[in-house]
């Protein structure tokens, strides 16, 4: 098996510049890298897919050893549409980003800032739900608890009774 030094100078001009950008605080450009890291997975695949033959369909006079294996040319479709969903989500990430903070960055947090100074805070109980992560704030909680509230005045009765079928019987 012969490999062409020019792809495989491609592949790797392709991972170290996805890596590269992977590594930026900016949004876009993580997914910059991310389709680069893509496309030179695809490349090795087809890489070490082998010799070039002629098509996998059994015709007369037609050797199994000449044709080309089908499987690595499945595999990179399949990774093409991984990817382009993976794109997808991460554009959608970026486009909410824009849209609540005006910026593409990445900024350290307070979590960040005590795990890399080995002094992670650990919140006591793991239910408890900062508000201001939700662009509703304390409506958001306000609309789930009036209508949890309002779903127990319809019945007459408190969960969990013979009546909505919870309890014992």
């Amino acid at each position: 098996m012969s490999v062409s030094i020019v792809m495989l100078a491609v592949m790797a001009t392709l991972y170290a510049s996805g890596v590269y950008l992977l590594l930026e605080r900016s949004m876009t450009r993580v997914l910059l890298g991310f389709l680069l890291v893509g496309n030179a997975t695809n490349l090795l695949i087809l890489i070490t897919a082998g010799k070039v033959g002629s098509a996998p369909i059994v015709a007369d006079g037609v050797a199994p050893e000449d044709m080309t294996d089908p499987l690595p040319e499945a595999l990179i479709l399949t990774a093409i549409v991984i990817t382009f969903g993976v794109s997808a989500f991460l554009m959608a990430l970026i486009y909410r980003s824009w849209r609540l903070a005006r910026e593409d960055s990445v900024e350290d947090d307070a979590d960040d800032i005590a795990l890399r100074a080995g002094t992670l805070l650990v919140p006591s109980d793991g239910n408890e739900q900062d508000s201001s992560d939700s662009e509703f704030g304390n409506r958001g909680e306000a609309a789930i608890s009036s209508a949890r509230d309002s779903a127990r005045s319809d019945d007459g009765m408190a969960p969990g009774t013979a009546a909505d079928g919870g309890g014992s019987r």
